[in-house]
């Protein structure tokens, strides 16, 4: 140890005799030869130290304030007096503000969530062209305002008719320029909600996706919000929630940013957010349990969430499409007889179970949303998964209707299908089954089904097949004189008459509807019409504002604008509140306009229902 400390002082000696020894300074002259230090100055004179008993002064720090420029005297600037906006929050307002309220009050937010070259202009928004069978771009561009509005608006509810709906549905959907005067983004919003009001939530959501996010205003994004809400797609709003937080004010909205702050990686904020509408009521439980549910989801959720449906006697769309998305089951007590809003969600949200979908069919095809096509679809899904229950025997008799070697087994099966032909759903669905039927004389007595199921598809070519096997006069008959595709002869007073005399339908409505639609086809002169119509309390001479205006429009052949006053002619829940006067109406301006097709269709489904 001696030894190990004796070598470290020896090793210490060297390196100072090395230091000693060390060469010359390679600095310049001046380093070596510094200028002489300056003599210190005098110390200052100390001051008569204080009294014993004074307590010592406490240190003042006085503020350094750096002089602007020019400005000798800085008390003397004047700030100017900026008020703030009138609707400006409160500062507990500000407080209870998330952080991109506060950037988009603050006007810190982007405007816009696209480059330059990718935005869109506000100019033929919609989904189908002129060129895949859309109405004209600038139909409704030099029509008032107040008149296309008054007629988006006032269309409330479900049509009659099922041709009725497919059309305004393609008048919806077209690329349309807005009315000048109307901003584009209200005409938008005017469209998307009425495509909601009818069913057409796909459509509707079509729609608002062929606008930007940053040219959305309040009543695009409500219209936009249900869409996503009817078709289990909430996280399709997202983009706008992000950029336009503040554009409505209810509770489902702040949810659903909180739910899209969550899948935007902010899932710790969205948490907290929607604790807070829970503790503090500003949501339904059930409601913001749902949202916490769903965010949860977005991968960070750190708790799991219970639904608990007790005391909830409601079914709302936000209940109703986050159930759906989330796979929560809903109580029968709510389910049941929520009504066919409800059921056309069913239909149209994929993650709803394939045998609940097929359930709730019939509704969406009797209106219109489904095509024959796509109902034979579900049912052909449904029979390959092989499962078991009431829809499983449908499916196995719609594939009887189509398959079996004979005629008349096939006809059985579509018979069973049909029932008692109360819904019209069902004879959309046997539509091609019926067109592959023969005509011969042991199916004649089931011609008017055959022909109206067919009809229902706008298969009318198949249909005319049977004009030689029907009687003239009877309710086949009938069908296949306003369904004709390019008929130009006149019917006689004689056959018609004939058929009034058979027809046991309530208030003879089918007749009623067949004067109408004969006349407005211009197949029955109209003096004889109007007679026919008198006989059966019917003035096919009485005129209304709305007459007036759809005959109008389609004087000028305006396939739009009669598309939309012809929908707003056919509200209500069945053929039962239709007057055959609005048919005559309807069909004669579809003709008019160029829209020969869509006039016989709808004529024939009104004799065929009424």
């Amino acid at each position: 140890m001696r030894r190990a400390v004796l070598l470290a002082g020896a090793a210490l000696a060297l390196c100072s005799t090395l230091a000693l020894a060390a060469p010359e300074s390679l600095l310049p002259p001046s380093f070596d030869n510094p200028a002489p230090t300056p003599a210190p100055r005098p110390a200052p004179t100390p001051s008569p130290a204080p009294a014993q008993n004074a307590p010592a002064a406490p240190p003042v720090s006085e503020p350094v304030i750096q002089p602007l420029p020019g400005i000798t005297d800085p008390g003397a600037i004047a700030l100017p007096d900026i008020p703030l906006p009138a609707n400006f929050p409160s500062l507990a307002e500000l407080e209870a503000m998330d952080p991109d309220q506060i950037d988009e009050l603050l006007g810190l937010k982007p405007k816009f969530d696209i480059p330059p070259a990718a935005r869109r202009a506000l100019r033929e928004v919609g989904v189908i062209g002129q060129d895949e069978g859309g109405f004209d771009s600038t139909s409704l561009a030099a029509q008032p305002p107040a008149l296309v509005q008054a007629a988006l608006q006032a269309t409330r509810g479900p049509l009659v008719s099922r041709w009725g709906h497919i059309l305004l549905r393609r008048a919806l959907a077209s690329r349309l320029d807005a009315p000048q005067g109307m901003d584009p983004a209200s005409f938008i919003a005017l469209r998307a909600s009425l495509l909601n009001r009818i069913g057409e939530g796909l459509a509707a959501r079509a729609l608002v996706q062929d606008v930007d996010s940053s040219n959305y205003n309040a009543a695009l994004a409500s219209a936009a919000f249900d869409a996503y809400l009817a078709t289990g797609d909430l996280l399709g709003i997202c983009p706008v929630a992000r950029l336009k937080g503040t554009l409505i004010e209810d509770a489902e909205w702040d949810m659903a940013r909180a739910i899209c702050a969550a899948y935007a990686g902010e899932a710790r904020q969205a948490e907290r957010d929607l604790q807070r509408m829970l503790y503090y009521g500003e949501a339904p439980r059930i409601d913001a349990l749902l949202a916490q549910r769903f965010a949860g989801a977005a991968g960070e959720g750190r708790r799991a969430v219970n639904i608990e449906w007790n005391n909830v006697d409601e079914l709302t769309p936000w209940r109703f499409g986050l159930s759906r998305q989330l796979g929560v089951e809903l109580p029968a007590g709510l389910r049941n007889g929520a009504g066919p809003t409800y059921d056309i969600s069913d239909v149209l949200i994929p993650a709803v179970p394939l045998p609940e979908r097929v359930a709730v069919m019939d509704v969406a095809g009797e209106r219109g949303i489904l095509s024959s096509a796509a109902m034979v679809d579900l049912y052909s899904q449904l029979w390959s998964e092989q499962l078991e229950g009431e829809a499983r025997t449908r499916a196995s008799t719609l594939r009887e209707a189509y398959v079996a070697s004979d005629p008349a087994d096939r006809l059985a099966a579509m018979q069973q299908l049909w029932g008692d032909g109360t819904s019209y759903g069902r004879w959309v669905l046997t539509a091609y089954a019926a067109a592959r039927l023969p005509v011969s004389e042991p199916l004649v007595d089931d011609a008017p089904r055959i022909i109206g199921s067919m009809l229902a598809a706008g298969l009318d070519r198949n249909a005319m097949r049977w004009g030689s096997a029907v009687a003239e006069g009877s309710e086949g008959w009938a069908l296949l004189a306003v369904g004709q595709p390019g008929g130009t002869g006149q019917v006689g007073r004689g056959a018609v008459s004939q058929f009034i005399d058979d027809d046991s339908s309530e208030n003879q409505r089918k007749s009623r509807f067949l004067v109408a639609g004969l006349a407005g086809l211009g197949r029955l002169d109209f003096s004889t019409a109007v007679s026919l119509g008198n006989d059966l309390g019917v003035n096919l001479n009485r005129e209304s504002p709305w007459s007036r205006k759809i005959d109008r429009a389609g004087e000028l052949r305006n396939q739009t604008l009669v598309a939309l006053l012809a929908g707003l002619g056919m509200q209500g829940s069945g053929w039962d509140k239709m007057t055959a006067r609005h048919l005559y109406h309807i069909v004669r301006a579809l003709d008019q306009a160029g829209l020969n097709a869509e006039a016989r269709m709808i004529a024939a489904e009104a004799v065929a229902r009424g």
